[in-house]
Parts: C-alpha cells; sequence; structure tokens
C-alpha cells in the first residue's frame, strides 16, 4: 500500500496499512535482522548498486514527497519479528512532516501499535475479532458510516 499511495494518493478515499513493510532499504541493508540475508533472493542485496537502486526506488519511506495524502490507519505489532515497530513508527512520522490535507477535508493519519501482538495480529481468542472490527469501524467512519 504503501509504494502505491506514493505514486498515486488521489485514488484512495483512505488506506488501512497493517504492519507495513516500509522502509525497505534499511530493513534490507541490516543481515543482523531475523528474515533478512534469506529474503535477498527475493529482494535482493541493497549492499549491490542495482539491487539498492531498484529498491529505493519503490521502498515507500524513502519516496514519501510533499503533497495530499489519505486518511491513513497504519496498524503494528512491538512483537512482531517480520516488520519491526519502528517501520511503521518513522513512516507515519515522515508522513506527518510531509503531507497536506486535501482540499477542505480532514486526512488523518492515525498509528496504532499494540503492545501485545507480532506480526499475524493478537493472539487471544476474541483479540482478532476486536481487530478487525477497529479496522471496519475505521473503514466505515471514513465512508461516513458511523454510531
Amino acid at each position: 500500500m504503501g509504494a502505491v499511495m506514493n505514486a498515486r494518493p488521489d485514488l484512495f478515499h483512505g488506506v488501512i496499512a497493517h504492519v507495513p513493510f516500509v522502509d525497505v532499504v534499511n530493513t534490507m541493508s541490516d543481515p543482523s535482522l531475523p528474515l533478512t540475508v534469506e529474503e535477498y533472493e527475493e529482494w535482493g542485496n541493497p549492499k549491490e548498486k542495482k539491487f539498492y537502486q531498484y529498491i529505493k526506488s519503490y521502498s515507500p519511506y524513502d519516496n514519501v514527497h510533499d503533497g495530499a495524502y489519505p486518511p491513513m490507519l497504519v496498524l503494528a505489532g512491538l512483537n512482531d519479528t517480520r516488520v519491526s515497530y519502528w517501520e511503521p513508527a518513522k513512516w507515519v512520522a515522515k508522513l506527518r512532516a510531509r503531507k497536506v490535507d486535501r482540499g477542505t477535508t480532514q486526512s488523518p493519519l492515525l498509528l496504532k501499535t499494540n503492545m501485545d501482538q507480532g506480526h499475524s495480529g493478537p493472539t487471544g481468542r476474541y483479540d482478532q475479532d476486536k481487530e478487525i472490527a477497529f479496522s471496519f469501524a475505521y473503514a466505515l467512519d471514513l465512508w461516513g458510516i458511523s454510531k
């Protein structure tokens, strides 16, 4: 969602980004992180110039620009071993610094970091339902369907 939203933010009424992998260059440049080295086959090793340039061309964090972005809800998990919680957090910070609201409408940019979950969401029996309901409530509110 990050890459397509940078390219064409005007196409979206809103975005819900669940544990977005958005800082591709930095993450793939750190071989000490879990999964990084084994992902070189799919993503490429950014220490090689051709892969670095390609990855940087679409990396959502590296391509945030000044402009209008749609309303967003970004969800992260503190214990996520696949997408570290700081990736969505720093992406949101950069978006907040660079985005402008679309015309006269508000364009909120929300970050929710769940302190008890990993990449696949919460583990409690009903906690997953609560997370889904939270996302649905956000989407319904964007469409003006609330209460």
